[in-house]
């Protein structure tokens, strides 16, 4: 039953494939080629493009959304994001994250350092992640609290912070 996805999760990604169909509609015709998308996309798209009126305009990219997930929407959103030049800068937080991530589960040093770096941050709920997962990794058991790690180190770090 943990593998069922609520509403509103599904919900969230249909709209965030309406947002991708919408940059696809915004892009050149020869950008649109190098996308190699299916064709039936390709011609929604290029319909979507023609259209002036409001609500024909929305419908037709909830119709881009509804055809994207029939889809792996992965290549077509980094391709967009190298385009728009965040892959990069992106890539490289997520393994900033990462690695501090580590360093707290492994340095018992390091929350003090992250702490005195980034005074914005939770201390009680990091020490309750890194005790967790500490414990659940003594009992041989699948890590519950790893992710919320990550989220919560994600959530502490300001989005202009220096990464390196």
């Amino acid at each position: 039953m943990d593998d069922a996805v609520s509403k509103t999760q599904r919900k969230k990604e249909m709209l965030a494939l309406q947002d991708v169909g919408a940059k696809l509609v915004t892009l050149s015709s020869e950008k649109l080629q190098q996308l190699k998308l299916p064709e039936i996309l390709f011609d929604a798209v290029s319909e979507a493009k023609e259209l002036t009126k409001f609500g024909a305009i929305k419908r037709q990219l909830q119709y881009i959304g509804r055809l994207m997930r029939d889809i792996d929407p992965a290549p077509i959103i980094d391709q967009l994001e190298t385009w728009d030049g965040k892959s990069i800068r992106h890539t490289a937080r997520l393994h900033f994250i990462e690695r501090w991530r580590v360093r707290l589960l492994d340095e018992e040093t390091s929350l003090a350092e992250f702490l005195n770096l980034y005074p914005a941050a939770d201390a009680q709920r990091l020490r309750t992640l890194i005790r967790n997962i500490h414990t659940e990794q003594l009992a041989d058991k699948p890590s519950k609290h790893f992710r919320s790690l990550f989220k919560e180190i994600d959530a502490s770090i300001p989005l202009d912070a220096k990464i390196g």
